[in-house]
């Protein structure tokens, strides 16, 4: 498996290619932000017809991402579902598929913007976690103090220039206080760096961690501030 190794407040972590975070120490795998049933949602509002399979590829790149890491605990972080009604009427193999995953696991599912409530499966539900020293919620708190705040919610993308041509992945944030999320589900989209919410969230020497098959880190890529004109 593909994965990047860092240290976050003492917390010895992976960043997986797929967008999963793993903490072998406690046996737990970090997904956000996966969306289900975004697909049915849009065509049955009159949106774009898309593909109605973007459940199917999340689950299946969870269910390896487990039986690679071997985790004994997950935490879902927000909008795992989304609307709070997806979870109760996703189809009826797609819910004994996440049952199947949630089976001798410790499952936890904290509260997204897209999902808040009891999302109508097994496993716990919060607002928000907590193991060891790191703190799991959907959305960063701007004025979290004591760091160690895991979140997801904005999907970052990085955008980078690579021998002549632009290459944007998903990517982790990370700094002094917080790290960030991408999107793990099919079909989410992304926020890129450069934009002026997560230049604001991030501190100046933010790191950036690309997933894809080799994941890679590098410093956060920002807009750049325009030159003063010489007096």
């Amino acid at each position: 498996m593909n994965r990047l190794a860092f240290t976050f407040h003492g917390a010895a972590l992976e960043a997986l290619g797929s967008g999963a975070l793993y903490w072998p120490a406690h046996g737990l795998l970090v997904v956000s932000d996966l969306h289900l049933g975004k697909c049915a949602r849009l065509s049955a509002g009159g949106g774009a017809a898309l593909p109605p399979y973007d459940a199917r590829e999340t689950l299946t790149r969870l269910a390896t991402d487990l039986d690679a890491t071997s985790a004994t605990r997950v935490i879902c972080l927000g909008d795992s579902f989304d609307t709070a009604e997806i979870g109760a009427v996703l189809p009826e193999d797609e819910r004994a598929w996440i049952t199947r995953l949630q089976a001798g696991r410790e499952w936890t599912w904290v509260e997204g913007n897209h999902d808040p409530g009891p999302v109508g499966l097994g496993g716990t539900h919060l607002r928000e976690a907590r193991h060891g020293a790191l703190h799991f919620r959907h959305i960063a708190q701007a004025d979290a103090h004591g760091g160690g705040e895991v979140s997801g919610h904005y999907h970052p993308k990085a955008r980078i220039a690579l021998r002549g041509r632009t290459l944007s992945r998903p990517c982790f944030l990370v700094d002094s206080r917080r790290l960030v999320m991408p999107a793990y589900g099919a079909y989410t989209g992304g926020l890129c760096t450069r934009s002026p919410v997560l230049s604001t969230l991030m501190d100046a020497d933010a790191q950036a961690i690309l997933c894809g098959p080799k994941p890679a880190r590098l410093p956060m890529p920002r807009a750049q501030q325009p030159r003063r004109r010489a007096s």
